[in-house]
């Protein structure tokens, strides 16, 4: 069964769904975009959770090349996205998060990485590769904290390997399911629905935590003019 021309288009625009991605530039077009989306600050609104999962339903289905190839080059292009953005942060520095707002890079993206940067320290490499956006610009804040290179490779390893190899095998095993093939649409948007999950909860729990520090911040009102007391007597 041919997939790429019977699956559906999952979310976004019709030049953002995986599988027309996939159709349309092949296994090199897959590692291409984990590359970008994994380091290159433009590609954070590129495809990643739903890519890996469609390319290894492709997979089962014989569209794409054997789960073996997937699972080594896909990890593989992810690493060193994430070392391309490591470097960008480690050499551009503080100016990368100083830019103004422009079509591509907006502040709310780098401020999203950062909170996740300064709550979980190098673990973040690993978990930011589950939240979309985050994964983009986790390595970039890295090496503009200057993270030490041996641990920021150690966690981008680590990182690569269970999201490139995890999300892929969980797409070829599914991909063999009937019923998964029949609503991939369904199953798409139940990945991305569950991948930004972890940046919903972290940010709504980052706006309690300012809300409570402006309120701490907040000058107490001094004591209003007295009320009820006698007045003075007139003419003192």
């Amino acid at each position: 069964m041919n997939l790429a021309h019977t699956l559906p288009i999952a979310l976004g625009p019709s030049w953002l769904d995986p599988e027309k991605l996939i159709e349309a530039f092949g296994m090199l077009g897959v590692l291409a975009i984990v590359f970008i989306e994994s380091g290159l600050l433009v590609g954070f609104f590129l495809p990643g959770d739903s890519l890996l999962f469609t390319a290894g339903v492709l997979s089962a289905n014989d569209v794409l090349p054997d789960i073996w190839v997937l699972l080594i080059t896909i990890p593989i292009a992810a690493i060193a996205g994430d070392q391309v953005g490591y470097a960008i942060g480690r050499k551009a520095g503080p100016a990368i998060f100083n830019r103004p707002e422009s079509r591509f890079f907006h502040r709310e993206n780098v401020d999203r990485a950062q909170e996740f940067f300064d709550r979980y320290g190098p673990r973040t490499i690993v978990l930011a590769r589950f939240v979309p956006i985050v994964r983009t610009f986790a390595p970039v804040s890295a090496g503009v904290a200057r993270m030490r290179y041996r641990t920021f490779l150690t966690y981008n390893i680590v990182g690569g390997l269970l999201w490139g190899v995890g999300v892929t095998t969980l797409g070829y095993f599914l991909g063999q399911v009937e019923w998964v093939k029949a609503n991939i649409e369904f199953v798409l948007i139940a990945i991305v629905a569950i991948s930004v999950t972890p940046m919903a909860i972290e940010l709504y729990r980052g706006n309690g935590r300012r809300r409570r520090e402006r309120r701490a911040a907040a000058p107490v009102p001094g004591p209003g003019p007295a009320g009820g007391g006698p007045e003075p007597p007139a003419g003192g």
